[in-house]
C-alpha cells in the first residue's frame, strides 16, 4: 500500500524538526556526531584499502593513493586505518553518552554506574507497599533502590492536620500520606524534595500546611482530577515507581474503643480522634462500609510478585486499606508472596502492650482468614526502649505463617526500621519462595 503524498510530507518535517534539534547551537553533541561520522569513514577506508590490496587488478588512482596513505606499507596503513577509524568512534560514542546523561547524573556518580543501577531496577520485581504513615515512606526509600516497579497503595482516612484541613474545605482526599510516599520514592530527595516537605510555621491560613500537600491540591484543580496530580506531582519528583489511593471513595474511619476504667465501649468517629482518645482500641470500620478500590491498586496487587502490608499504625493505617472488600480480594486471589511487616515498637493509643501475634489477631479480627504468607519482625533487643516506647513482644508460633525474626532497627532512630535492613530482608524472602517453588 502506498503512503499518501501528506503522510511522507509530515514524516520529511519531523525528521527535519529532530535533526533542528539536534543541530541547535550548546546540546555538546555535534562535535561527537561528526566524530562517528569520520570514524566510519576511516574504517570504511581501510577495509577499502585491504579489498584493492586483496584483488587489485589496476593501479590506485592519485586521489585514493593519497587517502589510502600509500606512502605507508600497505599492511601498516590498513591496521592505522581500522585502529584509528574504530577508536574515534569508540571515543566519540563514549563522549557522546556523557553529553546526553549529563543532565541527570548525579553529582559523584559516573554514567556507566547510573546505567546499571537503571537497568538492575528496571528489571526488578514487581512490588506492592500497603499502607500510610511514615512507617510506608520509611520502607519506599528502601524498595527504590531495589527495583523501578514499584507500587505504594496508600490509605485515604487521615483527617488531622494539613491533610484534614484540606479535606474538609475541598472535599479532596487527604493528600498528606500520599505526599509522604511521593517523597520517598523521588530518584534524588534534594532541595525539590525538601521542599515538597516543607511545612509551613506561622501566617494565617498557611500555619502547619505541607507546601506537598498545597502542591497536589492546586495540580488538582489544574488537571481536573486528584488522581491525575499524583501522576504529575511523581513526574515533578521523578519518583521511582509509583503512588495510588486504595480508594478515591470520601470515607471515614470509626472505631470502638475500650476505656481505661470500665469495659463499656465507646464509638469514636475520625482518624485522628481513634489516635488521641484515651482507651484502647477494640475495632474499626469504614464509613461507608463498602466503597470502591481505586481500580490501579487492584491491578497492581493481582500484578505482584510481593506485596507488604505495613509497616505503620495498625488501626489507623493499615488496616483502613484491608478493609475495602476489593483490597482484600484482590489479596486473595494473588499469587504474590504476601508479607506482614510488623511494628518494631509498640504504638501509645493503639498497641500498648502488643506481641506480633496481637497484631496478627487484630487484622485477623477484621478481615477474616489470614492473608499473610509470612510475617516480618525485628528482633527484640536487649536494651530498654526510649521513655515513652516499648518494643513489640516476641510471637507465639503459629503453623500457618512464616515469621521471620531479624536485627530491622534503625539505630539513628529508635523505634523506627532501617530502610536498607528491611528491603534486604525483604528480597531474601521473595528469593526463598522462587527457589522453591523455581519461579
Amino acid at each position: 500500500m502506498k503512503k499518501s503524498p501528506g503522510r511522507l510530507a509530515d514524516r520529511l518535517k519531523s525528521w527535519l524538526a529532530l535533526g533542528k534539534i539536534w543541530l541547535t547551537p550548546g546540546m555538546g553533541v555535534k562535535r561527537w556526531l561528526i566524530g562517528l561520522v569520520t570514524g566510519t569513514l576511516l574504517v570504511g577506508l581501510g577495509f577499502s584499502v585491504f579489498m584493492l590490496d586483496l584483488y587489485r587488478s589496476r593501479p590506485e588512482s592519485a586521489v585514493l593513493s593519497t587517502l589510502a596513505l600509500s606512502f605507508i606499507p600497505r599492511p601498516i596503513r590498513i591496521v592505522v586505518l581500522l585502529l584509528a577509524g574504530g577508536g574515534l568512534i569508540a571515543f566519540s560514542l563514549w563522549r557522546l553518552s556523557f553529553a546526553l546523561l549529563a543532565p541527570f547524573a548525579k553529582s559523584g556518580r559516573n554514567v556507566p554506574e547510573i546505567l546499571a543501577s537503571y537497568r538492575r531496577r528496571e528489571r526488578g520485581p514487581q512490588v506492592v507497599a500497603i499502607g500510610g504513615g511514615h512507617g510506608l515512606s520509611i520502607m519506599l526509600r528502601g524498595l527504590k533502590h531495589r527495583t523501578t516497579n514499584l507500587t505504594a497503595v496508600v490509605t485515604v482516612a487521615d483527617d488531622g492536620g494539613s491533610s484534614g484541613r484540606i479535606r474538609r474545605s475541598l472535599g479532596l482526599p487527604p493528600p498528606g500520606d500520599l505526599r509522604n510516599c511521593l517523597a520517598a520514592l523521588a530518584e534524588d530527595e534534594s532541595l525539590l524534595t525538601q521542599l515538597f516537605q516543607y511545612r509551613f510555621a506561622e501566617g494565617d491560613g498557611f500555619r502547619g500546611h505541607a507546601f506537598g500537600n498545597l502542591f497536589v491540591t492546586a495540580l488538582a484543580g489544574v488537571t481536573g482530577s486528584f488522581e491525575r496530580s499524583l501522576i504529575e506531582s511523581g513526574k515533578v519528583l521523578s519518583i521511582c515507581g509509583r503512588v495510588v489511593p486504595s480508594t478515591l471513595s470520601d470515607v471515614t474511619l470509626e472505631g470502638e474503643l475500650v476505656g481505661a476504667q470500665t469495659d463499656a465501649l465507646r464509638r469514636v468517629s475520625g482518624e485522628s480522634r481513634i489516635q488521641s482518645v484515651p482507651g484502647a482500641v477494640w475495632r474499626v470500620w469504614l464509613n461507608p462500609e463498602d466503597v470502591r478500590a481505586y481500580p490501579d491498586a487492584v491491578q497492581a496487587i493481582l500484578s505482584a510478585d510481593l506485596i507488604v502490608v505495613g509497616p505503620g499504625s495498625l488501626f489507623t493505617s493499615i488496616l483502613p486499606n484491608l478493609l475495602i472488600r476489593e483490597i482484600r480480594e484482590a489479596l486473595a486471589a494473588s499469587r504474590a508472596l504476601i508479607v506482614y511487616v510488623c511494628n518494631v515498637a509498640t504504638q501509645a493509643g493503639e498497641t500498648d502492650g502488643f506481641s506480633v501475634k496481637d497484631h496478627l489477631d487484630a487484622i485477623e479480627r477484621h478481615v477474616g482468614a489470614q492473608l499473610f504468607q509470612a510475617v516480618l519482625a525485628n528482633t527484640v533487643p536487649a536494651a530498654l526502649p526510649p521513655d515513652g516506647m516499648a518494643w513489640v513482644g516476641d510471637p507465639v508460633p503459629d503453623a500457618s505463617v512464616l515469621v521471620v525474626r531479624k536485627d530491622l532497627a534503625d539505630a539513628a532512630q529508635a523505634g523506627h526500621h532501617d530502610p536498607q535492613k528491611l528491603t534486604s530482608a525483604l528480597m531474601e524472602l521473595l528469593e526463598r519462595r522462587r527457589k522453591i517453588f523455581r519461579i
